[in-house]
């Protein structure tokens, strides 16, 4: 138990770090930014409490904001999306019995049905960031523009991080 909170813990603060140092930085075209700290998000365990998911993604995008010095945006942001989290793995995989890990990764799903979860997931935070960052319709092209590319490169990231971590776990059991 207290290896997965120490695990969670330390995730957390890479993802904080990566996306302050690393992933705001990378604006690609002045349209595509990755937001691969929601990661985090994906990978909270599905037997966790809504309170526990909101207070933890509400934290999660807080500290983004304050580094990143976006007002609260992703705060908002990882509020919304934090209950959608369970409907949208339930679209993929109706039954979380069948789980043989709590915690949504491609081994524990398969690598379909994670890139579905993974694409919706990075699909639905882009729509509600970059919504509440424009809060406006004014310039349409330009916002589906901005949540299509920054939801591709965001999906990219995500399975990339998931497919080291995945692959470090194994190394340790050999």
């Amino acid at each position: 138990m207290t290896k997965s909170i120490l695990q969670f813990i330390l995730l957390f603060i890479v993802m904080v770090l990566a996306q302050v140092l690393v992933f705001n930085r990378l604006y690609l075209f002045d349209i595509a930014l990755p937001l691969a700290f929601i990661y985090f998000i994906m990978r909270l365990p599905v037997t966790m409490s809504l309170v526990g998911v909101l207070t933890l993604s509400f934290l999660l995008g807080l500290t983004v904001d304050v580094f990143s010095d976006t007002l609260g945006m992703n705060a908002l942001a990882c509020t919304l999306l934090a209950p959608l989290r369970l409907p949208v793995l339930r679209l993929y995989f109706p039954r979380e019995e069948d789980l043989t890990n709590p915690e949504p990764s491609m081994r524990s799903l398969g690598v379909g049905v994670y890139m579905k979860f993974a694409i919706s997931i990075s699909l639905l935070y882009c729509i509600l960031f970059f919504t509440i960052e424009s809060f406006t319709f004014f310039n349409m092209g330009r916002l589906i523009l901005r949540i299509i590319g920054s939801s591709i490169l965001t999906f990219i990231i995500i399975m990339c991080i998931d497919s080291l971590i995945n692959y470090q776990r194994s190394e340790k059991r050999l």
